[in-house]
């Protein structure tokens, strides 16, 4: 859930079904046409770039964003002060040329690049870096709701004022100032040791103030289960990235066009449309029609036979968690033995191999291995079912019946295939005498809603991409605090977590993650599974895509050659 999954519901809203998206090919394939002045078409120049979405973004205004679709176009009309290293999840400089941190860890200073402008010609300075961030933090009213401004609240902590006392002046953020146009100086109020990771999250891009203004980027209506976007974030987003927003009909296509003043390389791609297919079969058939240049979310089931029809098949890093949930408000999950003895059921070799994308790894953590605070020494709970069985029986439930609830009509970057995965864990349980009851339903709305909103659910299967390379994104966002998700109040926990996350020397909290981890697995809350492969599909034309763990994806460096 780039995007995470966790509090995505504002994306519900612009869901489309599968019969739009297969109604598209013929629009998409008139993005490949010019009209050749005699009443005729010819295929247009290799400058167009069509990639396949799975659903509308829920908003161009990164701010107000937390889904991968969102992010994805984002990236491309976007900067922020800091990317990441090609290819993997590690800060590095964008916007920012350097930065230096004080020793006490509460003043930043960015070094800007210069002769950077805005898509509207507004200079890309030290004044418009503080403009956005006095801008977040200045967010009141709807605009603080977690489906809005999720990722200002979560890494920063707060806002400068709330009707909420958690959220009243609580941040670490304190202030921006400027020593000279292409210097900016942030200062926090406490240490946050994964700022500068953050920054790398497209909520964080840096927008245009006179853009912003303009077209009432702040001017959200509605309340905050149903906001009403203004017309900066529908219609003018205005970044610095190599693409310009031309348009969005919304449940068909977003149309990007190059930047012909980017400060970097602008490469072949001029024209980028991202068609939306909902439907992971329509998206496949498109791709095969030649419809599309390329999609994401690939079935492992499809991997092969693209392949073996010639078309390209790119990996990304795994950089995520599949998992088994147990919700400890149920009464039958409630003992630690009960818990140990499902995790022991489990043989996670053959659910990869058997479920999910070639070259997945077995999870022992709830973080993957290139986190820093992984750690080796975490209760692994190998596979053993007469183990499990005699857990059991000492727990008093060798007639034990459980509700397994999983999701539908979904593909996700760690859970490409749900039901198959459900089914080979059932099997596991059922053969150590735990009768599974299969509580099916739609991800969209209702699986996400039951599964953290509500204590009505049992053993379910969920999980997470991570944003950007910090532990505390990982199990933070999971244990940091109690959650209806898991059913289980441990201030102990939360506290581990927690001053892990401020510890401002990289050797002090790596250990402190590396302990937490140890405790999460001692207490056992669910099991990590797996960190599956992400795959996506391309045509033989499509050259260096830029495959990124984190989905920093930006299309500029590509090319297609017939």
């Amino acid at each position: 859930m780039t995007r995470g999954d966790r509090v995505r519901t504002f994306l519900r809203t612009t869901a489309v079904v599968a019969a739009a998206g297969l109604a598209l090919s013929a629009c998409a394939a008139s993005d490949r046409e010019t009209d050749d002045g005699e009443g005729t078409t010819a295929e247009a120049g290799r400058d167009t770039f069509i990639f396949a979405a799975s659903s509308d973004p829920a908003s161009l205004d990164p701010a107000f964003a937390n889904d991968g679709e969102s992010f994805r176009v984002a990236r491309n009309i976007f900067e922020g002060l800091v990317g990441v290293e090609p290819g993997t999840a590690d800060p590095a400089p964008l916007l920012a040329e350097d930065w230096e941190v004080s020793d006490d860890g509460l003043e930043y200073t960015f070094f800007l690049k210069e002769g950077v402008s805005f898509h509207d010609g507004t200079p890309f300075d030290a004044d418009a870096v503080c403009a956005n961030f006095d801008r977040w933090n200045s967010f009141t009213g709807v605009l603080q709701s977690e489906s809005l401004s999720y990722y200002w609240q979560k890494v920063n902590g707060g806002f400068a004022s709330s009707d909420v006392e958690s959220l009243d002046g609580t941040g670490k953020y304190q202030s921006c100032e400027t020593s000279d146009d292409l210097t900016a100086v942030i200062t926090m109020q406490s240490p946050l040791p994964e700022f500068i990771s953050a920054l790398s999250l497209p909520s964080f891009s840096m927008q245009s103030p006179t853009a912003m203004e303009e077209y009432g980027a702040d001017d959200v209506g509605g309340d905050a289960s149903a906001p009403l976007l203004p017309e900066y974030a529908t219609a003018h987003p205005t970044g610095t990235g190599p693409y310009m927003f031309e348009s969005w009909t919304r449940g068909q296509q977003v149309v990007l066009t190059g930047n012909p003043d980017y400060w970097g390389e602008q490469g072949q791609i001029q024209r980028v449309v991202f068609t939306i297919i909902s439907d992971a079969t329509a998206r496949r058939q498109a791709l095969q029609a030649g419809d599309i240049d390329g999609y994401d979310l690939v079935g492992p089931a499809d991997v092969e036979a693209l392949e073996a029809e010639g078309f390209q098949i790119v990996d990304r890093e795994p950089f995520n968690i599949l998992y088994l949930g147990m919700n400890q408000a149920n009464p039958e999950l409630a003992d630690l033995r009960v818990r140990q003895a499902i995790a022991h059921a489990i043989n996670k070799e053959a659910l990869v191999a058997q479920t999910l994308p070639e070259g997945t790894e077995v999870a022992t953590n709830f973080v993957p291995p290139s986190v820093a605070g992984w750690s080796s020494e975490v209760e692994t709970y190998d596979f053993d079912q007469d183990r499990a069985r005699e857990l059991l029986a000492e727990a008093g439930k060798s007639d034990l019946t459980i509700e397994f609830n999983y999701p539908t009509n979904v593909s996700r970057p760690y859970m490409p295939t749900p039901e198959q995965v459900f089914q080979s864990i059932s099997a596991d349980l059922e053969e150590v005498g735990i009768t599974v009851v299969p509580v099916p339903e739609p991800w969209n709305p209702e699986y996400l809603d039951r599964m953290q909103g509500t204590a009505d659910h049992g053993l379910h299967l969920l999980g997470w991409t991570g944003d950007y390379n910090d532990t505390y994104n990982f199990i933070g966002v999971f244990f940091g605090a109690q959650s209806m998700e898991w059913g289980f109040d441990d201030s102990e926990l939360f506290e581990m977590i927690n001053e892990g996350r401020y510890q401002t020397s990289v050797e002090d909290q790596t250990a402190a993650y590396e302990a937490a981890n140890v405790a999460i697995l001692e207490r056992l809350p669910g099991v990590p599974l797996a960190h599956p492969v992400p795959s996506l599909a391309f045509t033989q034309v499509v050259r260096d895509y830029p495959a990124s763990p984190v989905q920093d994806e930006v299309y500029n460096v590509i090319r297609l050659e017939d």
